[in-house]
């Protein structure tokens, strides 16, 4: 099943909407663990950080779903126009919503946007420039090079001459002449 015309990023910010709404007591920045790190230090994880990194990994899918050939351009960027609109709407207009992760899921939802655009652009050009008979490096057949005309591999030795112009013309050493009993000349 094609995942093309579903937003990813709108599932960490409907999770938001989730906690926000169906779960008013629960707080993005408690630590729900705690991490050892190699330096000896305690990294503590909240709901917050899990909600950044998932957003980050699914804007990382969403750019490669954008950059496939033959992908549904128009949906795909309507869609994330959508989801930047409501998204950035409901970080200015709800209180609830005006925190800093909230805000960073917003700018990854505008980052998605603005990467389809440049994703599109760039199709665009490569597409404009098929069109207009340009090549590319990629697929385009190699120059085909013909070799200048010059003499002839026979005409450029006599020892080598094939027997029908052996006789019409001599060959320079004396008493090697075809027809004389000696060998024909290797070939």
């Amino acid at each position: 099943m094609s995942m093309v015309g579903f937003p990813l990023l709108l599932i960490p910010l409907a999770i938001y909407n989730f906690i926000v709404f169906l779960m008013p007591g629960v707080s993005l920045a408690e630590p729900l663990f705690t991490f050892p790190l190699m330096s000896g230090a305690e990294w503590p994880v909240t709901l917050s950080d899990i909600l950044l990194t998932l957003g980050a990994l699914l804007l990382l899918f969403e750019i490669i779903k954008g950059a496939r050939p033959g992908a549904k351009y128009l949906t795909d960027h309507f869609l994330s126009l959508i989801v930047f609109g409501a998204a950035a709407a409901e970080f200015l207009l709800l209180p609830r919503f005006g925190t800093s992760t909230y805000f960073l899921l917003v700018v990854l939802t505008l980052v998605d946007f603005l990467s389809g655009i440049a994703l599109r652009a760039r199709r665009g050009t490569a597409a404009g420039a098929v069109r207009r008979g340009e090549r590319h490096l990629e697929g385009a057949p190699e120059p085909r090079f013909d070799p200048l005309p010059g003499p002839t591999a026979a005409s450029a030795r006599p020892d080598r001459l094939a027997p029908a112009e052996a006789s019409a013309e001599e060959v320079a050493s004396p008493g090697l002449q075809p027809g004389e009993g000696s060998p024909a000349p290797p070939r």
